[in-house]
């Protein structure tokens, strides 16, 4: 089965105006720098802690909730001119709605992770320098997403994390998860199956209803990976606070376009190669606070210490305070791209990339005759014809459950979309 449709030939943007990129000069972030920007305390020997920021970087998170729904704000003049400036910063030579898959990196993501492959390669790298970078990107993922920096694990897959949930669930326990989610969701807990854990899988728009008072955790994507669909996130907090019930969120198809607030739920994961626009090899968790001390950090090792240049040897256990006792060992490269691109998306701010995103897909949804939605995400059953289509029109998507998903974000122009209607116009079907 086709998986992706690669295309080759028309290079992106090609005769049209293309947004200027204002910082091209710019030097790699040390560790330093980053502490510096965003005010954080580097502890001799230890990792950089966080302090409470607000939700952006710059301006602020506007949610208005409908249904159950986020409904996108109007994108304001401001908006539209930090959208340009850093739609400078990506160069893909094709149109490429793909995110869902794989994020596009931005100029400062490679910058800064270039510079520290030159230094690796030299004998010139400082693993302890790495740290400030890796607070920096969990400190301003903490803000996209609404929760104390106290609260974000970092760590390098998803499953990791769920796992470590489905392993803190008492034997006998339900989950409930939604048919045909995302496996990182749904693997762990049935792998639990030997210790009386059972899973009970119903339709995405029913997962609410069938929150029952047996129900131990709900594990499911706020934004589902195979096409776009949302769940209900009001209604289903609702059900299970009635129930007791905990909520496990897989936010890797939604933080980066969709606002989210992590603090209403016991835990939330993300991978942050998507639309993170981060390498590959960056995940995150969050965990109320009240619940910390009720899960078991089965993935310890030194980085999960309170002082991890502390904790490379010997006993007693010395566990960090807060969520960084989930941390896993990190894949230093990776967290060094993962800040820039993340403060990248802070600075747009979060309604602002809600509204770009959603827009674009609606744009395109209504140019080829397929049904207005609320996410950034386009599934469509698509002609035989289309993936040689998308090859020579060089236009990347993916196939996703048998049918073309199309995603729009930030690197995603209203001549993107254009072209695109353009050349699937009278092949695409609901």
């Amino acid at each position: 089965m086709l998986t992706t449709c690669f295309a080759l030939g028309r290079k992106r943007g090609a005769g049209l105006p293309s947004a200027a990129h204002t910082d091209l000069d710019r030097r790699r972030i040390s560790g330093e720098v980053w502490a510096t920007r965003l005010g954080l305390q580097v502890p001799a020997g230890g990792s950089v802690g966080g302090k409470r920021r607000p939700v952006c970087v710059i301006g602020a998170m506007v949610q208005t909730e409908v249904m159950g729904d986020i409904a996108p704000v109007e994108l304001t003049e401001i908006d539209r001119s930090r959208l340009e400036a850093a739609r400078g910063e990506f160069d893909a030579e094709v149109v490429y709605l793909n995110t869902a898959t794989l994020g596009l990196p931005p100029r400062r993501c490679l910058a800064d992770v270039q510079d520290a492959l030159r230094e690796w390669q030299a004998g010139r790298a400082d693993p302890m320098a790495y740290d400030a970078p890796l607070a920096a990107a969990r400190k301003l993922y903490a803000g996209l997403v609404n929760v104390d920096s106290t609260l974000v694990a970092v760590g390098s897959q998803v499953s990791v994390f769920a796992g470590l949930v489905a392993a803190g669930l008492p034997a006998a326990s339900e989950v409930l998860t939604a048919v045909g989610d995302f496996t990182s969701i749904l693997f762990p807990f049935h792998a639990q199956a030997a210790r009386g854990v059972s899973v009970r899988e119903v339709a995405l728009e029913e997962i609410a209803d069938a929150v029952s008072s047996a129900t131990t955790l709900v594990a499911v994507s706020a934004v589902q990976s195979a096409d776009g669909r949302l769940v209900d996130l009001d209604r289903l907090e609702e059900a299970c606070a009635l129930t007791g019930t905990k909520v496990l969120l897989d936010t890797t198809q939604a933080v980066g376009w969709l606002p989210i607030d992590a603090s209403r739920f016991a835990y939330t994961v993300c991978g942050g190669y998507k639309w993170l626009l981060a390498p590959r090899g960056t995940a995150y968790l969050t965990i109320r606070k009240e619940l910390l001390d009720s899960l078991t950090p089965h993935t310890a090792g030194w980085y999960a210490g309170a002082r991890p240049w502390e904790s490379i040897y010997g006993t007693p256990l010395r566990l960090a305070p807060d969520a960084r006792r989930f941390d896993v060992s990190p894949a230093w490269h990776a967290w060094i791209g993962a800040a820039p691109s993340s403060e990248l998306l802070a600075g747009i701010g979060v309604s602002a990339l809600h509204a770009h995103a959603v827009g674009l897909a609606n744009e395109f949804s209504a140019g080829t005759g397929l049904s207005l939605g609320n996410s950034a995400i386009v599934s469509a059953a698509a002609d035989p014809q289309v993936a040689e289509l998308m090859h020579r029109a060089g236009i990347i998507g993916s196939v996703r459950a048998e049918r073309l998903r199309l995603s729009f974000h930030v690197s995603t122009t209203a001549q993107d979309v254009s072209w695109t209607v353009e050349i699937l116009s009278g092949h695409l079907h609901s």
